[in-house]
Formats: C-alpha cells, sequence, structure tokens
C-alpha cells in the first residue's frame, strides 16, 4: 500500500512540474466533472432484465423509485460539458494559426477517430460474440444500443463546435444576452408540443429542440470566454435557472426525472426540454462563480493529477463506458440473475448491489481504456484502407444498433 502512495505522489508531482502556469485548471475541473457524470449516471440508472429466453433488456430503477429523480439533476451535467466546451473553444479559436477550416478540421477529427473506434471494433464483435460464444441477437442488440447511445452526443457536440465562429459573432455583439434567443427557441417548441394545441402538432416538431437546446449551453461558455459574462451575470443564471426549474415542475408537470423512465410519455432530454435549459442555465451560473475557488483547490497536485488524468481520457470516456459496464453483465446472464447487475431493479437491495458494482466498472473501463486510447491520437500510420474498412464497420454498426437492420 505503501509502495502504491509513493507512486501516486511521484505521478502527482511530475503531472504538477509539467503543467504550463497559465493552464485554466477551473475549466478543466469542471470538464473533468461533467465528464465522470456521464458513467455514473449510466451505471446508477441503468439495469438489465432477463427473459425466459436467456435475452438482456433495459430496465432502470426510475421506473419504481420516481423518488430518486433528483440524482438525476445532479448527474445530468451536460450543460457545465456545453459550457466548458464553449469557453475553451473560444480559447482556442484565438489560438489557432492557420485558417478557420483547418481549426475546424482539427477539432472535428479529434471527436470523430474515438466514436469510429469503438463502433468499429462493436461491429467486428457481434459476429464472434454471437456465433463463437452463442450471445443472443437480442441481446447483442440491447447490447449496441447502450453502446451507441452516449453517441449522439458527440454527433451534437460536433455541430455546436462547427458554429463556433458564428457564436463567437453573436457573443460579441450580444454579450451573454446572444443565449436568450435560443432560450426562446426551446420555449415555443415545448409550448407547442405540450400545450393546448398538442394533438395537432407533428411528433417530428420536438426536434426542432435539439441544435438550440444544446447550444444554449455552449453560447454561454463562448460569451463567457470572451469575457462577456459578469458575476452579476452568473448570479442572474444561478437564480433565474432555478426559479424556472421549479416552476416547470411544480406549475406545467414536466417530468422530474432529467433521463428518459421506461412507459413514460415524456422525455426531458431526448430531444432536451425547457427544463433542461432551466437546469444548464442553473449550472453555468453556478461553475462561473465557483471558477476561482476551484482553481485555488486544484492548485493541490493530488487534486490536480486525476483531472488531468481525466480530461486527457475524455473520449474515451465517453465511448466506452457503457462497454465497460456490458463487460460485467453479459456473462453475468448465463449464471441467472445476479443482484446489482442482472435482474428487476425495482428494490432497495439492488440500489446497494449496483453501487457494490461500480468500482468494477470503473476497474474495467480503466483496463479498456489502456487500449483504446489509441483511437484518439492521429491515425498517422492508418492507411485509407483502413480507415474506409473503419467507416464500413461502423455504418454497419450503427445500422443494427438503429434497429434498421
Amino acid at each position: 500500500m505503501s509502495s502504491l502512495a509513493t507512486m501516486a505522489r511521484r505521478t502527482a508531482r511530475t503531472i504538477e512540474s509539467g503543467t504550463p502556469a497559465h493552464r485554466d485548471r477551473a475549466i478543466d475541473g469542471l470538464r473533468a466533472l461533467a465528464l465522470l457524470a456521464v458513467p455514473t449516471g449510466h451505471w446508477l440508472l441503468g439495469g438489465f432484465t432477463l427473459s425466459s429466453d436467456g435475452v438482456l433488456h433495459n430496465a432502470s430503477p426510475l421506473g419504481t423509485f420516481a423518488g430518486l429523480a433528483p440524482v438525476s439533476w445532479v448527474l445530468q451535467m451536460l450543460g457545465i460539458f456545453f459550457l466548458v466546451g464553449g469557453y475553451a473553444s473560444v480559447l482556442s479559436y484565438r489560438r489557432r494559426k492557420g485558417s478557420t477550416r483547418a481549426w475546424l478540421g482539427g477539432r472535428l477529427a479529434r471527436l470523430g477517430r474515438p466514436v469510429l473506434g469503438v463502433t468499429a471494433v462493436w461491429a467486428a464483435l457481434l459476429p464472434v460474440l454471437h456465433f463463437g460464444f452463442g450471445v443472443p441477437v437480442d441481446t447483442l442488440r440491447t447490447a449496441s444500443t447502450l453502446v451507441i447511445q452516449p453517441l449522439w452526443f458527440v454527433g451534437v457536440y460536433t455541430v455546436v463546435t462547427a458554429l463556433t465562429p458564428l457564436c463567437v459573432r453573436a457573443a460579441r455583439r450580444l454579450g451573454v444576452w446572444a443565449a436568450a434567443p435560443l432560450l426562446g427557441s426551446v420555449a415555443v417548441v415545448d409550448f407547442l408540443r405540450y400545450g393546448p394545441y398538442a394533438d395537432a402538432v407533428p411528433s417530428w416538431l420536438s426536434l426542432l429542440n435539439i441544435l438550440p437546446g444544446w447550444l444554449f449551453a455552449y453560447q454561454l461558455g463562448v460569451s463567457w470566454g470572451e469575457g462577456r459574462v459578469t458575476r452579476r451575470h452568473a448570479w442572474g443564471l444561478l437564480i433565474g435557472g432555478a426559479a424556472l426549474f421549479a416552476a416547470l415542475l411544480l406549475a406545467f408537470g414536466y417530468p422530474a426525472s432529467m433521463v428518459g423512465v421506461p412507459g413514460e410519455a415524456r422525455t426531458n432530454s431526448h430531444p432536451p426540454s425547457l427544463l433542461v435549459l432551466a437546469l444548464a442555465a442553473g449550472q453555468s451560473g453556478a461553475a462561473i462563480l465557483l471558477r476561482d475557488r476551484l482553481g485555488r483547490l486544484l492548485k493541490r497536485p493530488a487534486l490536480w493529477a486525476p483531472v488531468v488524468v481525466v480530461n486527457l481520457s475524455a473520449m474515451t470516456i465517453l465511448c466506452w463506458h457503457q462497454t465497460a459496464m456490458l463487460t460485467a453483465a453479459v456473462p453475468a446472464s448465463y449464471l441467472g440473475e445476479v443482484p446489482g447487475l442482472v435482474g428487476a431493479p425495482d428494490s432497495v437491495g439492488w440500489i446497494l448491489a449496483r453501487l457494490a458494482w461500480m468500482p468494477v466498472f470503473a476497474g474495467l473501463l480503466v483496463l479498456i481504456g489502456r487500449y483504446a486510447r489509441g483511437f484518439e491520437s492521429p491515425w498517422a500510420g492508418t492507411g485509407p484502407g483502413r480507415r474506409t474498412l473503419a467507416g464500413l464497420l461502423a455504418a454497419g454498426f450503427a445500422v443494427f444498433a438503429l434497429g434498421l437492420a
């Protein structure tokens, strides 16, 4: 134990000595917090049931324990992620040495490589798991859905990142108020799909919320990076977001959970509802207000080192955390019901058992990440043939996961 502690302290000192003085530790800390909330939320609020034919199906403890909904308020930190993303993009955009097109190409490639990697690997695994190990096709479809589920975020973030030059112009012209039209747009769509004319509104109208819903916090981050968000604005976001959140819950009947609950007709997250933006506004205000305090806290090497490690593995965490959980759940399904892993998530015992499984999932993610992190690096040694093959495998996996095949 002492040798591990010594190694940890040595690693922390090495990371500390290699950190540039100008590094904004608070921004990295906020990003790491938002990143870790993604696997934590999916691992805590996602379960599996086992049918009589040995097939795994998705389930959620929120279907039984509605009182757990506030947990989703804490773990839904995509607003913080987009806020910090907007802030960091502004700094990167200012430092660019080439054209805007080259800058965007580099950032989008960093997002796309890990997604292509995980989907191509899973496409190659599917026939091996089915024909080699007898995993049922429906179990593989359940697994594929979970793997591809977090990747929608990467797609949206890619589009939002491509809009950075426009967001910068809006921030310079309107400041923090550049995000207001996005909030208004989501409010209008929500009124149409949930208001008195809901029966006459086509279901596809909700898709109009996807871009403005997630661009809202990103635009706030861009305005923040441009120096157009003051502490007074931050207090307004915190108080206004909290007030709107409470009003939507108490007076307008919005679902309490920030994630989808099986069997519920309405969901806040896909696409984002006005409640998601209210939460993002409150979280953004709090993050801006706490920035300096967090920055001072992260000057401690022992706290700063894990933040650096998480940020260096950001896309690996996003792309592979569901695979880590499935690595435990799929083999366990052959044993029947396993508390906290395979079986209806409808008891306090299941919750306690799932908490015990969390370190196992984290360990599996670390193990997988040792090999998967290579997808985040430039594919300098990968020729066009291999890239084409990876693209075809990824496309095939998407078709299977989305139920199109």
